[in-house]
């Protein structure tokens, strides 16, 4: 399949080398690696592949560049991230475009998340002026007590490849809101959207330094020297439990300020009293929302047994009607999954509960053949699913719906809670009372009720237990990038 000429410019306007102290230049080695379209497994590119030594220089433009940075002033900072805002929405279909060719989703969800994205360089240029601290009498004699706040200082981001611009997006504007340099290593099925929401920051004047961005097929070796360096004082990092663990242990020696937004196991309840069609309608979005590959993704539909089988019924009949393709293709619905590996541990999943008694509704397998020359996967449903089948514990990351049912509410509650994770859970209810003690209930960071969506620029998003700590978005985001510092005055 040629590569059409849209999608041939768009990839050639992003740079593909790394961001270094505002220049663009090839990795210390000169290799690279090469970007796959996972929905035709087609090479659309390849990018600067850098080494530990290309990671040291790049926290070496961070630390050096911090303390100005830190001294510029709040409106400056953020005016630089509100022309950055206006630059992304006037970009957002070549932005999209390469999202997708890189990603996967189909275009409207590409267009969606860099909207999404600018939203957070939006709303964090508000909130730059607005950082304070405090000043009170000694309540116990004299003296005074000024308290202020300051950056944390140089920090190391890695993103994942599922929202690689809004993840980006999500810590750099906080950061720079805040006065704080970093270092960027994206993930390496997806460096390019990265690639191009640094240029976009580039254009918006944010001085050289500021924001740095490696890109690498190593990303174990070229992480490690920058938490093991005492310049380095803060680590956000968003993707697997497994690797969150890992990097935690890195980073421990240095005692660093760590966000982490780890792994999900999303429940969704409904309970006997919901508006059926508009649980659904959610739980389509809060299921299929990026193909599944979302953190978010309702991973367990916990459904009263008196409604059950017609949820999983209907359910079943709208995502049988969804089209699945290439992203850049009209009016296509679902893309392919990121790679093989991803779409084998699908497949082994669906294999797993209906082995444990689970029946298939629509789906099962994987697509292939001469119009789906990717990673792609059929929308599944799966009803009656029992306690041990593994997609009730673990992350699917594809479009495949599990349903299970519940007898009351207490049984639903404890069914929720019932895993490791604690991100994000949603509930369709009419009785206000019991949305509310359930709320309370769930074991979560947040909670979804009557709608399929959570993440929202100006609410705080994060987890509990294994899903993580930290809060990215909202009042609460800035503070991650934050130091208090107080002085005792004499008067």
């Amino acid at each position: 399949m040629a590569i059409a000429s849209e999608e041939r410019t768009a990839l050639e306007e992003v740079p593909k080398e790394l961001y270094i102290a505002g220049d663009w230049r090839a990795s210390s080695t000169g290799a690279s690696f090469p970007v796959e379209d996972p929905a035709t497994g087609r090479e659309i590119a390849q990018v600067a592949d850098a080494t530990p030594q290309d990671a040291l220089l790049a926290l070496t433009a961070a630390a050096d560049a911090q303390e100005q940075w830190a001294q510029t002033a709040p409106r400056e900072r953020a005016e630089i991230l509100r022309g950055a805002f206006e630059l992304l929405m006037a970009d957002v279909d070549r932005l999209a475009l390469v999202m997708t060719l890189e990603m996967g989703k189909a275009l409207a969800e590409s267009r969606a998340e860099i909207s999404y994205a600018a939203e957070f360089l939006r709303w964090f240029s508000e909130e730059a002026p607005r950082v304070h601290g405090r000043y009170m009498r000694n309540p116990t004699g004299p003296g005074r007590l000024l308290t202020m706040r300051a950056p944390v200082g140089p920090c190391v981001f890695v993103t994942p490849w599922n929202f690689p611009t809004a993840m980006g997006a999500r810590k750099i504007a906080p950061a720079v809101a805040a006065g704080c340099t970093m270092v960027v290593k994206p993930a390496g099925q997806t460096p390019l959207s990265m690639l191009a929401l640094a240029q976009v920051m580039e254009r918006a004047g944010l001085p050289a330094g500021v924001l740095n961005v490696i890109t690498t097929s190593r990303s174990g070796a070229v992480v490690k020297p920058l938490l093991n360096d005492p310049r380095t004082r803060k680590l956000s990092f968003t993707g697997s439990t497994e690797v969150g663990r890992m990097l935690m242990e890195q980073s421990a020696g240095r005692l660093l300020r760590v966000s982490m937004e780890l792994g999900g196991n999303a429940p969704f309840l409904v309970f006997e009293d919901a508006d059926l069609d508009a649980a659904v309608e959610g739980a389509l979005i809060a299921k299929l929302r990026n193909v599944g590959e979302a953190c978010t993704a309702a991973n367990r539909f916990h459904v009263h047994e008196s409604i059950a089988d017609e949820f999983a019924r209907r359910l079943a009949e709208r995502m049988k009607a969804l089209k699945v393709g290439r992203g850049t293709e009209p009016d296509v619905d679902i893309g392919p999954l990121i790679d093989e590996r991803q779409r084998s541990k699908v497949a082994e999943l669906v294999q797993d509960a209906v082995g444990h008694g689970a029946e298939t509704l629509i789906g099962g397998g994987r697509l292939s053949g001469p119009g789906y020359p990717g990673y792609f996967f059929e929308p599944t449903v799966l009803s009656g699913v029992g306690a041990g089948a593994r997609l009730m514990r673990e992350e699917i990351f594809g479009p495949v719906a599990a349903v299970a049912s519940f007898s009351s509410e207490l049984q639903a509650l404890e069914a929720a809670n019932a895993t490791d994770y604690g991100l994000v859970a949603y509930l369709y209810t009419r009785d206000l009372s019991r949305a509310l003690r359930v709320t309370e209930g769930l074991q979560t960071g947040m909670v979804a009720v009557n709608q399929g969506m959570v993440s929202n620029p100006a609410a705080p998003f994060g987890g509990v237990k294994q899903s993580g700590f930290g809060r990215e978005g909202g009042f609460e985001g800035i503070e991650e990038y934050l130091q208090t510092k107080y002085a005792a005055i004499a008067v």
